[in-house]
This record gives structure tokens, sequence and C-alpha cells, in this order.
């Protein structure tokens, strides 16, 4: 039995082969909290019945079922380019690096069609007793990755969801021994694609990608159930980065409007050889929309400058992940 509290729940995810389809969770992550739940829609008969007072329970119908919600997790060294994969789109096989125990996955962006996930996850009863709610059907709308000084870098992602199955055995969860990116590992660097540098002063940075999806394609025949959302547009890349104003790079692009490639990683400890653990945005273009430097007190001056990813006209934006991962 586990414990009737957060303390005994379980997130278990699978890549899908077909939309909507069942697959047996084989990787458990460990999240910091998660909102999927099943949406239903219901109509309720309005008829006209002489001397009844209350609609009829028998006339009320279920129209449509549909899954919605986000989790939220810290950034590990193993286990997560599921998600990476479902966020970006590219169908990624780890490469080995020359004969080590390190593989790199690199996510480059691309279309989402056809990346699903199954997730399942176990919500403990009072009694210890943990109830299985398993979402079918889920497509990652959006991925939010942040790091402040002192902190783990955070992840979170939107889901939309086909349909919940109540009636799957919940899988028995296992955890590989996993440590998290964190502030320490941290490095942002600006330039030239190819030859960014490190850029001084820099406090906090978020970058949210979002994959805007029809998440409506509800048709007869479908018992009420969605087919698989179709991208109906571009993607979105957006950022902040919260400095201390200890150089004019920022502003001047800011005062421009040049664009400048940013590489945002984290370096971890080195796996075998030269290859160390590593999480690394790379957004070939971004333009500063806002946060020119204004002073505001005594203090050090602090702006916050707002960025838009955009396409360079060659390279694609891409995650890319070293871990022992072999497969995503």
């Amino acid at each position: 039995m586990a414990i009737g509290s957060g303390l005994g729940a379980q997130l278990g995810i699978a890549a899908e082969t077909t939309y909507g389809t069942y697959v047996a969770p084989a990787r458990f992550v460990e999240f910091t909290k998660e909102s999927l739940v099943l949406k239903k829609t219901t109509a309720q008969s309005a008829g006209i019945a002489a001397g009844r007072l209350l609609p009829m329970s028998s006339r009320r119908v279920l129209t449509r079922k549909e899954v919605s919600g986000s989790i939220d997790l810290e950034v590990a060294n193993k286990g997560m380019g599921l998600f990476f994969q479902a966020l970006m789109g590219t169908t990624v096989t780890p490469v080995q690096q020359t004969s080590t125990t390190a593989y790199l996955q690199t996510h480059t962006l691309a279309s989402v069609a056809g990346k699903s996930l199954t997730i399942q996850k176990g919500v403990p009863l009072t009694t210890g007793t943990v109830t299985d709610k398993t979402f079918l059907g889920c497509k990652v709308t959006s991925g939010e990755f942040a790091c402040e000084v002192g902190g783990m870098l955070t992840s979170a992602y939107e889901v939309d969801g086909r349909d919940c199955d109540e009636g799957q055995t919940l899988a028995v969860a296992s955890y590989a021994n996993q440590s998290p990116f964190h502030f320490g590992q941290m490095a942002l660097k600006t330039g030239t694609f190819g030859a960014e540098t490190a850029l001084d002063g820099i406090r906090k940075v978020s970058v949210k990608i979002e994959r805007p999806q029809d998440v409506e394609r509800f048709y007869a025949n479908a018992s009420a159930l969605k087919k698989e959302p179709i991208e109906n547009d571009q993607v979105k890349i957006t950022g902040t980065l919260e400095t201390d104003y200890v150089a004019t790079t920022l502003d001047d692009l800011y005062t421009s409007d040049a664009a400048t490639s940013l590489v945002w990683e984290f370096v971890g400890p080195i796996i075998a050889s030269t290859f160390a653990e590593t999480f690394r945005i790379t957004l070939p273009a971004v333009k500063l929309d806002e946060g020119p430097p204004t002073v505001d007190g005594f203090g050090v001056v602090k702006p916050t400058f707002n960025f838009t990813g955009l396409y360079d006209g060659t390279n694609l934006p891409k995650i890319e992940y070293m871990s022992t991962d072999t497969t995503v």
C-alpha cells in the first residue's frame, strides 16, 4: 500500500504509435505538480412534462470528452527525452558518443504530427490505494523552461488529450537515479550563430515554446472524442532575461533591433571521456522586444529584456540533451 497522500502519487509516460491508443508507461518521472483532468460536456433535455419540477437524470447526456492540464517538473540529467520529443516534433534516436556511455539527443524544431503520449497517473486514496487515471492521445501544446539564481532548471508542459481510461492496470513505477540541472551549471551565450560568447550579468532566464494546434476536431462517428489536433499557426518562441546592467550588449540589440543567436545551456558532470551531462536550447535568431534600462532607486540597475525567437533562414531552434539514455 502507498502513502495516502501526494507522497504516494506517480506519473508514467510512453510514446504512442497511434493517436489515442494506449501504450503501457515504461518511463516514470519525478514531478512537482500536475493538473491533468478529464473534461466533459453534457447536455440536459428541457422537455416540458406536466407537474415535473426537476429535469430527469435520464435525459442528461454526455456529448463530448477531452483532457487538459499541465505537468511541472525539474529537468533532470536523464529520462526527459519523451517530453522534448513531444514538444519539438523531431523523431530522435540518441547517438552514442564514440564508444562511451554518453548519448546525445538532438530535438530540432519540426511538425508535431503523430507525436502523442500516453500519460498515466496514480492518485492515492487516503487508505493508501492508488487509483489509475490513464490519459490517452496527449499532445504537448507548450513547454516552458526557467532557471534563476540559486534555483533548479524547471519545466512546465501544457497538455491536450483525447480521453481518460480508468480501466488500465496501474504500472509499477521505477525510477532512475537522477540529478537536476541547476543555476550553478547555467551559461547564456549570444552572438553570431555557432560562435556565441558568454554574456555577463544574467540572473534569470526563461524560454517558452508554444505549438498552436486545432484541439476542437470533434466529428460525428467518433463517440464524443476528438481526432488528433492539427497545427494551425506558426510556432511561438518567447522568453525573458533578467539581468544586472553590467554591459550594453542587450541594450544595444534592443535599440538596433538586430538579431542575435542565443544559446542557453547547463553542463553537468562528465559522463565519460569529454562528454558531460548537458541540456542546451539553441535559438539561432532572437530579437529583443522590450526592456531598456531605467533607474528606479539607489540600487543596481536590473533591466529585464523580453525576446522573441525567429527563423534565421537557415538554422532551426533545437534542444540538445546529453545523458546516459540509450532510448528517448
